[in-house]
């Protein structure tokens, strides 16, 4: 087994109270993990994802055992995205690739994980053309090309297809009271056994389309309360505020709906338990971040950006996975037609958890791909 390294990258100071380290604000550093095959120094890999700790991720060693150095590359807001910007997130991914291209590797790619993947996509298209020079909210990012070294490929795994679509298609269309976990109307409540599972079409469309009005109604207060506090340049800036109830996708229960192998429930276990629970997917945020990650705004969409970009994509389709599925891996395939791949990962779940047979396809599967480049 390769020896595992530390890598301590100092990265530009960002937005104003993203960290409650006065020291990190300073002097934001972030940190990765990696693992180095002996010999030439000629494919590299990160593999990053916007806030979770992707330094012990499960293709660490066994890329580096197929001579291919992957480094897990953790962003300045590890384990905790309450005041995240994707296109600060960026310019730390960046960072990364910086120091492996110091380093002297020939080629570098981007291993996009789950939430990684759209990262990834965001990454390159940036990197081939910077657009986003100011945030959701319209403050100036700062971001310059310098900033973004382009990379030679993209390797996508689990890949969900952004926050702001994930948002969308989670989000409990039946709360009634924003300030109130509990509140629920029934009529639109995926967890009301009148409904299903199995769901009709008729009670899919009008979810589908509460969903759509709860997120443009958050959407639209987070706008103009950024307005108002902001109209006050000697006022609070930003503001916190909570999003009850993100874990509604009837797919989750219905598995006729998109089907693929997955079993009953979400990625976190049973599906109405994670929807209620203290702590999930865009429940605590600020304004600013929301309109970053979660919001319509989002210029952080996985599909729309691989799409902008020209390099060469695999993409591995777990069919296990109870968060990716069928119409996910059309929506990758169809955003690079030409330079994309797919491979099935038979029975993979979102993680690979227990499952060290499809860690090795995949990564044999992208070392095949990377060597190749």
């Amino acid at each position: 087994m390769a020896e595992l390294k530390l890598a301590v990258i100092d990265v530009k100071p960002g937005a104003t109270m993203e960290s409650q380290s006065g020291l990190q604000m300073l002097r934001p550093r972030i940190y990765g993990a990696y693992a180095e095959p002996a010999g030439r120094r000629k494919v590299a890999a990160v593999i990053m994802h916007p806030t979770s700790n992707f330094m012990g991720h499960y293709l660490i060693q066994p890329l580096a055992e197929r001579g291919i150095c992957c480094m897990g590359l953790n962003s300045r807001y590890v384990n905790n995205d309450t005041v995240l910007l994707m296109e600060r997130v960026i310019q730390d991914l960046g960072a990364g690739v910086k120091y492996l291209r110091d380093a002297g590797y020939e080629k570098v790619v981007l291993i996009g994980n789950s939430g990684g993947a759209a990262l990834s996509s965001f990454y390159q298209a940036q990197a081939e053309n910077l657009t986003a020079v100011r945030f959701a909210h319209g403050d100036p990012t700062g971001l310059s090309p310098e900033d973004l070294p382009p990379v030679d490929g993209i390797a996508l795994c689990a890949a969900h297809e952004g926050r702001s679509r994930l948002f969308l298609n989670w989000l409990d269309p039946s709360v009634v009271d924003e300030s109130d976990p509990l509140s629920a109307d029934p009529e639109y409540d995926m967890f009301n056994p009148e409904h299903g599972p199995p769901y009709s079409t008729a009670f899919l469309e009008k979810f589908r389309a509460k969903q759509r009005q709860r997120r443009d109604r958050i959407e639209n207060w987070a706008l103009a309360r950024l307005r108002m506090l902001r109209s006050d340049p000697k006022g609070p800036q930003d503001q916190a505020f909570v999003v009850y109830r993100t874990l509604a996708d009837p797919r989750c229960l219905d598995l006729s709906l998109d089907p693929n192998d997955r079993e009953i429930g979400s990625v976190w276990g049973d599906a109405r338990k994670v929807n209620y629970a203290g702590n999930s997917m865009g429940r605590y945020t600020s304004l600013t971040a929301f309109l970053s990650q979660w919001s319509s705004r989002s210029q952080a969409d996985g599909p729309s950006n691989l799409a902008n970009t020209s390099v060469p994509v695999l993409l591995a389709t777990y069919t296990g996975d109870a968060s990716t599925f069928p119409s996910t891996r059309d929506a990758w395939l169809q955003a690079a037609p030409g330079r994309i791949r797919n491979i099935d990962i038979l029975g993979g779940n979102h993680y690979l958890a227990g499952q060290p047979e499809q860690v090795m396809e995949v990564a044999d599967a992208i070392a095949v791909w990377a060597h190749g480049l």
